[in-house]
């Protein structure tokens, strides 16, 4: 018998949330499933840098606006923030593992010291202790000693930290923001070894790709 088993994708509250989309419909495209928690703070982050609201109420018309596709085909579940009895919050709901993309450096500290304030860290917290892949990306610069300790313990329980920190393989200096975005993704996919054709990979040759 078929039994779904989706990657959750967390988008928290810091700047990035183009990545978090990227990442969304990379995973889409490859066939996989997705369960969606957006924080509270990731709503206001998605206004300010799309315009586009994201509301528990009409989410699937919201992700599809962000998505800028349709999702008549997708399979994505929506589980709110607030929502901690929601599938995610439990072990014995059968997902592949979290993707935390960006990840806040209040998600990443929430996450670490298991604080549990909402679904996305009880969920992120849920995958480390499972020994499922967790991919946390934080998108924050300078940092301080704090968000290197909590990012240190993070990769300690087994998750991967993976800055938002784009290649320039493919186009230089004359890259675009949306191929920026997209290596990015593309790097958290390759962690949890799912196919994608999102950058030009390095191929031993220098200006082979240009």
């Amino acid at each position: 018998m078929y039994q779904r088993r989706p990657w959750v994708v967390g988008v928290s509250g810091a700047s990035g949330t183009p990545y978090a989309a990227a990442v969304i419909r990379a995973l889409l495209d490859a066939g996989e499933a997705v369960d969606l928690v957006v924080s509270r703070a990731a709503r206001l982050t998605i206004l300010d840098e799309t315009r586009v609201s994201f509301r528990d109420a009409h989410w699937k018309d919201d992700l599809a606006a962000w998505l800028g596709r349709t999702l008549e085909s997708a399979d994505v579940a929506y589980w709110p923030a607030g929502d901690l009895a929601a599938g995610p919050s439990s072990g014995s709901y059968p997902v592949k593992g979290m993707l935390v993309v960006p990840a806040s450096t209040a998600a990443c500290a929430g996450i670490a010291i298991g604080l549990s304030k909402d679904l996305l860290q009880r969920a992120a917290e849920v995958n480390l202790k499972e020994r499922r892949p967790v991919v946390v990306v934080p998108r924050e610069t300078p940092v301080t000693r704090s968000h290197l300790e909590h990012l240190i313990a993070l990769h300690d329980a087994g998750a991967v930290i993976l800055p938002a920190s784009p290649g320039f393989y493919a186009a230089g200096a004359a890259a675009t923001a949306a191929q920026l975005v997209d290596f990015v993704a593309g790097k958290v996919l390759d962690a949890v070894a799912v196919s994608h054709s999102l950058f030009t990979r390095w191929s031993g040759e220098l200006g082979h790709s240009r």
